[in-house]
């Protein structure tokens, strides 16, 4: 089942720098958070197993401990800027708040734990309304920071396919670009947007296009707009071995073997990815052992035109 991050509309458009790491952190202790089902306050210090951050985003084992402890670290230093009205008259005003105000390691288990400031656990838990949530699957394969911002901030106008018109300094600090970085127009587009969308168009379920809007010369806002893609229709009818050609072994076990999400759940460990393709193609052939990969085929593009289901 995948998980389901839920974050307050008022915290998807607010301004923040994080690293890839420290945002991944966050998705899984809103998800830690979530799925405990006691709720989250101020006093909730929540736990993330090192494991758990290896099999989302393909991290190897060894490794991910080390990641997400100096992620918590970073992520103890960071903090939040976001925008609301005084209620009483109505006037538009902002905040700066940390994320955490506790953070603890505990090497022999692997985890990381910590806990959100109370200013940012109502933006995070807050259900009721002005939300947007969204399937942590969706982003797990995004290795730009600029890209899962980017995607959240197009998830949340979902329902008209389209953002409002964002001016650039604006939307440079949404994204978390450093003022320092990419000040040139050129830059901010190939290393951030671009990029951004590169990647949410090749692992997201939706597309994304852009547009600049000018004031005499100069780009002074950008908007966008974005399609949900067709969901990857299943390859054989219950799970049915399929006869896939040697062409097509070839090509889609070394897909396969590159999707982070196939390394860190099936990959014996220290594996390189060649020896892994290599028993991907093996189980393709195995009709006891191809449908594990019916789902990520039918992502990968998978012809079933091509192919007779026995």
């Amino acid at each position: 089942m995948s998980e389901l991050v839920v974050k307050d509309t008022a915290l998807i458009n607010a301004s923040y720098t994080l690293d890839l790491a420290e945002q991944r952190l966050i998705l899984l202790a809103i998800i830690e958070a979530r799925n405990s089902g006691q709720g989250i306050t101020h006093d909730s210090l929540l736990r993330i197993h090192a494991s758990s951050y290896a099999k989302q985003f393909g991290v190897n084992d060894k490794t991910a401990y080390t990641v997400v402890k100096d992620a918590s670290k970073g992520l103890f230093d960071r903090y939040v800027t976001y925008h609301d009205k005084n209620p009483k008259n109505g006037k538009d005003r902002s905040f700066h708040c940390r994320w955490v105000d506790k953070i603890g390691v505990e090497p022999d288990s692997g985890i990381v734990y910590m806990r959100f400031t109370s200013d940012v656990v109502p933006l995070i838990t807050r259900l009721e309304s002005h939300f947007t949530s969204y399937e942590i699957e969706k982003v797990a394969n995004l290795s730009s920071s600029y890209a899962i911002r980017l995607y959240e901030l197009c998830v949340a106008w979902r329902d008209q396919g389209f953002t409002q018109r964002y001016q650039i300094d604006d939307l440079r600090q949404k994204l978390g670009v450093e003022p320092e970085k990419y000040k040139e127009m050129y830059n901010f587009k190939i290393r951030v947007i671009d990029l951004a969308i590169k990647q949410i168009n090749e692992h997201t379920d939706i597309t994304v296009k852009y547009e600049q809007h000018k004031t005499g010369r100069t780009i002074t806002a950008m908007s966008f707009t974005f399609k949900q893609k067709k969901a990857p229709e299943p390859i054989a009818k219950d799970d049915a071995f399929i006869k896939m050609t040697d062409s097509q072994v070839k090509t889609f076990s070394s897909k396969l073997a590159a999707l982070p999400e196939l390394g860190s759940n099936f990959a014996p460990s220290g594996m390189s990815e060649a020896d892994f393709a290599v028993m991907i193609a093996d189980e393709l052939r195995d009709p006891s052992k191809q449908n594990k990969y019916h789902k990520h085929l039918a992502k990968l593009g998978f012809e079933v035109a091509k192919s007779k289901a026995k």
